[in-house]
């Protein structure tokens, strides 16, 4: 008679066929995600996927509160949108600061240990000096004492103590010139960590910090600082009708349109996805809207075609919003203005500007 036998790879199936509360709950928590994303039309990234699952599986109150009420009011649920939630959360920000923190502490570390090597191989190179010529008046003596096998022996044992020294002189310089090229090699890192690859502007990294210097100069100067975001209009429609080649080439010269008529009180950064940011170095409100329309204007004037077809992409707009910085504790809410005010300026018709 045969005995039945189970394979492991029924042990499987009968594991998944009865699953515990646990994957029960993990399994419902991906179809969310996944209906979620897909509900939206959001981009499958890491940090999108980051910002949906901390918020839909209550690890972050905060953007749990902020998606639930998204949603009840109706409003889209966008690219922009959750990147500007994720931006404002203070976890995020936090992070971001110990991470400045931490590099800042690597530098300074580097920093002191190239000025500990330098000063160590001139002392060393000091003494080397010192000794040489000892041994060399030492040498000189030897001769004319009745001693000389034993002032033989303290010279050869001073050369090879100066043998070592100058070893140990050329282990420092090779470590202060390894320093040298690792602080190098950090200061390009975070030089290139502060740029956006695609329009060679300043990324949203090198924003937030430029952010936080600027509220704080203004606030001891008394001057008005403003911020505003700026979004290509029908940037999804320019994509899916020329691709998304062509819709770099559109990013690229908004970018181009936006840091060739700013100036020295302008500081135009990518913030993301087709959004842009602006800082206004001592222009008030009304200052900084005049300034901003003035580049709306001038890249609504433009008839852009698609190189690569010959179609052409009619003109391409872009909307802002604008909120005064009134203090260093007040940037989040200035830039939570400032992307209400660029809602606003969709919502009442795009390829204009808002201040609120």
């Amino acid at each position: 008679m045969r005995v039945a036998t189970q394979s492991p790879l029924q042990n499987t199936f009968d594991v998944s066929a009865n699953p515990t509360q646990a994957q029960l709950a993990r399994r419902d928590l991906l179809d969310r995600i996944a209906d979620f994303i897909e509900r939206h039309d959001l981009n499958i990234t890491g940090a999108n996927l980051a910002a949906v699952t901390t918020a839909l599986s209550g690890a972050n109150a905060k953007l749990a509160e902020a998606f639930a009420a998204r949603e009840i009011s109706g409003e889209p649920i966008d690219q922009r949108w959750l990147d500007t939630v994720v931006r404002l959360d203070p976890e995020t920000g936090a992070r971001m600061t110990e991470l400045e923190k931490l590099m800042d502490k690597l530098e300074y570390s580097l920093m002191r240990f190239a000025q500990t090597a330098k000063s160590a191989h001139d002392e060393t190179s000091e003494h080397r000096g010192a000794i040489d010529a000892q041994i060399q008046e030492m040498a000189k003596g030897s001769n004319d004492n009745s001693s000389a096998g034993e002032m033989d022996r303290v010279i050869e044992l001073s050369r090879a103590m100066l043998e070592r020294i100058s070893q140990v002189e050329d282990a420092m310089e090779r470590s202060q010139a390894e320093t040298d090229h690792l602080r190098e090699s950090l200061a390009k890192a975070r030089t290139e960590a502060d740029v956006d690859h695609l329009t060679r502007l300043p990324n949203r990294r090198a924003f937030e910090r430029r952010l936080s210097s600027a509220a704080q100069s203004a606030q001891q100067s008394g001057q008005p600082l403003c911020v505003a975001f700026c979004d290509v209009d029908h940037f999804k429609s320019i994509n899916d009708t020329h691709g998304h080649d062509a819709g770099d080439r559109v990013l690229v010269a908004i970018a181009s349109t936006l840091n060739s008529n700013a100036s020295d009180t302008c500081f135009v950064a990518r913030h993301g996805g087709e959004e842009f940011v602006v800082l206004f170095y001592g222009l008030d409100k009304d200052e900084a809207w005049r300034k901003l329309d003035g580049i709306r204007r001038a890249q609504a004037m433009k008839q852009m075609v698609n190189r690569d077809t010959g179609k052409p992409f009619g003109k391409v707009t872009f909307s802002g919003g604008i909120a005064e910085v009134t203090g260093v504790d007040e940037t989040r809410e200035a830039l939570a203005r400032a992307d209400e005010a660029l809602y606003q300026a969709k919502a009442e018709g795009r390829n204009r500007i808002v201040a609120v």
